[in-house]
């Protein structure tokens, strides 16, 4: 299997930065869900690192795969918040009526932002 774990952590930052680009052309939406991309990236390239695959899109599920080689937990609700970002971020039908512009603000893209960015560091620390 070719290591691949620097492409993947630099897609992770692009995809930090387009969500910060989202946030400043207030597409809050899409902030969140480039924010949980980021997230994802960066553990899959954590993965790669330690040579291992890394299957899905749950951040919450790819960070609890490490939770007895590394202490997680600062991250975890970070993680849970972000998988939520994950579809109905993109879809209207997740939800009853309007689509994701109606339903994501500022204060929601902001954390997200501030989750992924503290995901990111933990991973780039752990390749280091």
């Amino acid at each position: 299997m070719a290591r691949r774990t620097k492409d993947w952590l630099r897609l992770a930052e692009r995809d930090l930065e387009h969500s910060k680009a989202d946030l400043k052309e207030r597409y809050y939406e899409w902030a969140c869900f480039s924010a949980q991309q980021a997230a994802e990236k960066a553990l899959k390239a954590l993965y790669q690192h330690l040579h291992q695959l890394a299957w899905g899109h749950s951040v919450r599920e790819l960070l609890d795969i490490f939770s007895d080689k590394f202490d997680t937990r600062d991250l975890m609700e970070g993680a849970k918040i972000l998988d939520k970002y994950y579809i109905p971020a993109r879809y209207p039908n997740g939800f009853d009526t309007g689509a994701p512009v109606d339903y994501f603000t500022e204060k929601e893209a902001k954390e997200a932002i501030g989750y992924a960015d503290k995901i990111i560091r933990f991973c780039k620390d752990n390749i280091a």
